[in-house]
């Protein structure tokens, strides 16, 4: 019999583009695969950045002493002032100034607005994000289309998490569309599985607006594919959060984000190398990721790389990856200060005209000019 075993739990092919039906078929523990990519999700869940505006903010002391005097004093601040305060509103809060007088009415319109689904929900987000298998909150996402569609921009951010975006296809789209229109500052964009691997439209590659963008379990798309004068002229903040990509897709988006400075590679469904040139780039921070190599080649303003947390001796964990150790060199970057935390036996480091201090006690500190490449830790 020249059947091929199933592939193990974790690798991409396993986890990329299949169906929960087959792993019945294969024999696999449907449940506990599910508890796994919860676990995931909950890692994705806590790197994302959190949203600027609460439903449930905290009243300050001198706002609870004030005592009324029946003037309205907050209508007759200028219009600038008013626009900010809404811009610091859940968009359903926002929404509702309009039935205060005919001195709101026309503000909401043209207020930076901030819209976070899973405020529209009934307990306002309070019992945190869905999980695996939950169902999707249509009358979220029929609100999201409407605040979308009847305000005409610009957004100062969009959190868009709860809904499962295979079941919304067409809206999903839609939504890209406007945001790229009406321009959005802040974009957190997640996929809620399943499918793992839902490819992301390349319609956000074209939205110029953006100063910071979180893309969560998607599959990113085949960037050879998208005209060479997409780019991110003002993103300062990249985070990629348990994403199915190949090299050429990561190397495209930091190739084209000039300015950023802090990028954030959270989980990946397929092994990834990445090459890093950036003139810009102060941070690089992973967590749960298996990337197979860590170029630094040129990045002289990178002050800091970590890599937290490490999925490596899981059991969801295939075993070509447990086997494997990564490798980061570290070429161009006289200003790094912090590297950490490198496990013995799981990285290969290499460093060339480089020094690093390490201030924390109790680590070796590392000072010379030229490490032999290599050097097993």
């Amino acid at each position: 019999d020249q059947t091929p075993p199933p592939p193990a739990m974790g690798d991409p092919q396993y986890l990329v583009g299949s169906p929960r039906s087959n792993l019945e078929r294969d024999g696999r523990d449907s449940a506990a695969f599910a508890i796994g990519i919860n676990l995931m999700l909950s890692f994705v869940y806590d790197y994302l950045p959190y949203s600027p505006v609460s439903p449930t903010p905290t009243l300050s002391l001198a706002g609870a002493l004030w005592v009324s005097d029946g003037v309205d004093r907050i209508s007759r601040l200028p219009d600038v002032l008013l626009r900010d305060i809404l811009s610091r509103l859940p968009a359903k809060d926002a929404a509702r100034t309009v039935a205060l007088s005919s001195r709101w009415r026309p503000l909401w319109r043209s207020a930076p607005l901030a819209l976070v689904d899973s405020h529209l929900l009934p307990d306002g987000g309070a019992a945190g994000q869905f999980t695996l298998g939950a169902p999707s909150p249509r009358a979220v996402t029929d609100a999201v289309s409407r605040v979308l569609a009847a305000h005409p921009g610009p957004f100062r951010c969009v959190h868009l998490t709860c809904s499962t975006m295979e079941e919304h296809r067409g809206e999903m789209a839609r939504w890209l569309d406007v945001l790229v229109a009406k321009g959005v500052q802040e974009l957190v964009f997640v996929n809620r599985p399943w499918p793992l691997d839902l490819r992301l439209p390349a319609t956000v590659f074209s939205c110029s607006s953006l100063t910071r963008l979180y893309l969560g379990v998607w599959r990113i798309p085949d960037t050879a594919a998208v005209p060479r004068g997409a780019r991110f002229p003002n993103p300062l903040e990249l985070g990629l959060c348990f994403n199915a990509m190949e090299d050429r897709d990561l190397a495209f988006m930091l190739e084209r984000s000039p300015v950023l400075e802090f990028l954030v590679i959270m989980g990946s469904q397929t092994g990834v190398r990445l090459r890093l040139v950036s003139q810009s780039l102060r941070c690089l921070q992973l967590g749960y990721t298996y990337l197979e190599d860590i170029d630094v080649v040129d990045a002289p303003r990178l002050e800091r790389l970590f890599q937290l947390g490490d999925f490596r001796q899981s059991e969801l964990t295939a075993p070509s990856i447990k086997n494997c150790s990564s490798k980061i060199k570290i070429g161009r970057a006289p200003n790094l200060r912090v590297l950490g935390y490198l496990r013995p036996g799981e990285q290969e480091l290499g460093i060339t005209n480089t020094v690093i201090v390490v201030t924390m006690p109790n680590l070796i500190c590392i000072s010379a000019v030229s490490i032999n490449n290599n050097a097993n830790l």
